[in-house]
């Protein structure tokens, strides 16, 4: 396409015998112009217009609330599928997913119907009584996971986070270093650069990053970090000493990096031969995102974990997680040994259980997997227009990852400001990661919002 400055050279230099018998060619080109330029840099929804009501608002609920993320002044009040409105009622397309937990989109019926209907039931009754929903919503995740080729799940335990579940999985890990050898050598957990567990203090202390863990030094002490698909590290690493791996087979936070096979069976392997747990942490990759329902299942049956770590889409944004282990790991938990005041509550199960039996159908499955498919050509397209500024397309499903060669934080906000939503990851990565009741319509929509964004910022370098 020719650009505005071509187009008026080609008018200079013309003669007016070709001018008159061209002009409709010039004038078509003109406009094609004129209209790519305005794709390339429309802004239809600047951070600036935003009601004084919202800014007063927000400014005045400041004061009391302790501020811990770096936010632009809007303020979202509803939402429906993978659109979300904010206080001046403009609709955002939204490929974050409130960082991939709204699986089935915002105000999906069946959700708010099973919500409302359980809440009118019973919210709480603790774990000194069972409830008809936790059991259930557990022997779902158990059978279904052993039937769609996933690990050899037996029980589950339920917490109200991902950072809860992942808690407990390390200290599980821990029991079973202290059976196996009762004078507490065996007590060191191998954790991985670029992973991200959580931010209290055990899953922090896996989460090896300076700018998360140096606030809050000391950390728990047995922590030791392997290179992320380094063969050699983890044969270095893991030792008669360890007594948990936690690793995800896909990283989310770090940049969207997946494991390779021959690194997770080295891992499995290691942890086989010193008699160490292997903790999948799928709080992000898991339930469906990379259509199938664990990102394990993209792996070779030798690599299966011991322990899964899940929260995020479970119940679709109420708050809910899990620690899906097998029978081995079952029979050292006694009673006592771990518990939770809210986690496993007939409400947030009840959702969940919901939520599951439609994660699980496999034409969901496919139909994640074929949308993603939409996704991730359209970002290897992005790669090759742009192939200076852009690294890297990875992920699978809809869980996307594109690394730039520059820091891409300014194209959040270009996004924003032409109605998407995205989300940078570590290592240079914005994340792909919508509701997977995306359509393929609504994919190649974002996919037109984005590499108009992508364009502003390749022409501000």
């Amino acid at each position: 396409m020719l650009s505005a400055r071509t187009v008026k050279a080609v008018l200079s230099t013309t003669s007016r015998a070709s001018l008159s018998k061209n002009a409709g060619r010039i004038t078509s080109i003109v406009a094609m112009t004129k209209r790519s330029a305005s794709t390339n840099s429309e802004i239809t929804h600047p951070d600036s217009d935003v009601p004084k009501e919202t800014i007063d608002t927000i400014q005045r609920y400041n004061k009391y609330t302790l501020n811990t993320y770096a936010r632009p002044d809007l303020m979202f009040t509803h939402g429906k599928g993978c659109y979300i409105y904010d206080t001046n009622n403009r609709k955002y397309l939204d490929f974050s997913a409130g960082i991939a937990v709204n699986a089935l989109g915002h105000a999906d019926e069946e959700v708010a119907k099973t919500l409302y209907e359980q809440a009118m039931k019973l919210v709480h009754c603790s774990n000194l009584y069972h409830n008809e929903n936790a059991g259930a919503l557990a022997e779902k995740l158990v059978t279904e996971t052993v039937q769609q080729g996933g690990m050899n799940a037996g029980k589950v335990f339920f917490a109200n986070s991902g950072t809860e579940a992942n808690e407990g999985a390390l200290k599980f890990g821990r029991k079973w270093g202290n059976l196996v050898e009762p004078s507490g050598k065996k007590h060191k957990i191998v954790s991985f650069t670029n992973a991200f567990h959580g931010r209290s203090m055990g899953a922090l202390s896996a989460t090896y990053n300076p700018k998360y863990q140096k606030p809050f030094a000391p950390l728990i002490p047995g922590f030791e970090v392997a290179e992320y698909n380094n063969v050699d590290d983890v044969k270095r690493l893991i030792d008669d000493n360890t007594c948990a791996v936690i690793i995800e087979p896909i990283q989310g936070e770090g940049g969207v990096h997946p494991a390779n096979a021959e690194f997770l069976e080295t891992v499995r392997k290691e942890c086989n031969e010193h008699n160490a747990l292997l903790i999948y942490d799928e709080i992000q990759c898991g339930l469906g995102r990379t259509g199938k329902l664990w990102a394990h299942q993209y792996f070779p049956d030798s690599c299966r974990p011991d322990v899964l770590t899940m929260a995020k889409p479970l119940a679709n944004g109420i708050p809910i997680g899990a620690i899906l282990i097998t029978d081995k790991v079952a029979d050292i938990i006694k009673i006592g040994d771990h518990g939770t005041t809210f986690g496993g509550n007939p409400l947030a199960t009840g959702v969940a259980l919901s939520v599951l039996n439609r994660l699980t159908k496999p034409e969901f499955l496919k139909q994640v997997s074929s949308t993603g498919d939409v996704l991730k050509k359209g970002l290897e397209d992005i790669h090759n227009a742009y192939p200076k500024l852009v690294k890297d397309v990875r992920g699978n499903g809809m869980m996307l990852g594109i690394e730039f060669t520059k820091d891409p934080t300014p194209i959040v906000k270009m996004a924003r400001e032409r109605g998407l939503l995205v989300i940078t990851a570590g290592s240079n990565t914005v994340r792909i990661i919508p509701s997977l009741t995306l359509t393929e319509a609504e994919a190649q929509e974002g996919l037109n919002l984005f590499k108009s964004a992508v364009h502003q910022f390749s022409e501000s370098q």
